[in-house]
């Protein structure tokens, strides 16, 4: 059986919804994990969705990546701007790797132009939202079926 795409979302993501849906949009997390799951079902691959506040939960998570893990799909919310640590762990991958940012992260403040995680990503999707979940879930069975 193959092994599940991961899905990380970093830090104040579990507050979608709620926290500046101007910006951010009105779905909350669970809403973008079930659509995930969805879209992954209609694909034939299996996700598996992870969140926290909290930097070395993080990175532990995708360490294990390295071996339970087909491919990793990760906003990494602030720490996408900030987290040396979370660039070396998802260089541990030898899987593909997609960013993801509901906003896109260009039109906004200037310290928010800086990914650590762009510089090892195998792409980036940014600007469309929730949709940029699936985009980025389609994107990614497109790389394991290349």
């Amino acid at each position: 059986m193959p092994l599940p795409i991961l899905v990380v979302n970093g830090p104040n993501l579990n507050m979608l919804g709620a926290r500046e849906p101007s910006i951010y949009g009105k779905i909350s997390l669970p809403e973008i994990e079930e659509r995930l799951q969805l879209k992954a079902k209609a694909l034939g691959v299996e996700v598996e969705c992870f969140q926290s506040n909290e930097e070395g939960v993080l990175v532990t998570r995708l360490q294990e990546a390295v071996s339970n893990a087909s491919g990793v799909i990760i906003n990494a919310g602030a720490y996408t701007h900030t987290s040396v640590a979370i660039l070396d762990a998802l260089s541990l991958l030898t899987q593909p790797i997609i960013e993801v940012h509901l906003s896109n992260i260009y039109r906004r403040e200037s310290f928010r132009h800086k990914s650590y995680v762009s510089m090892i990503a195998r792409g980036i999707i940014c600007g469309f939202g929730a949709d940029g979940y699936v985009m980025a879930l389609e994107a990614m069975k497109g790389l394991q079926t290349a």
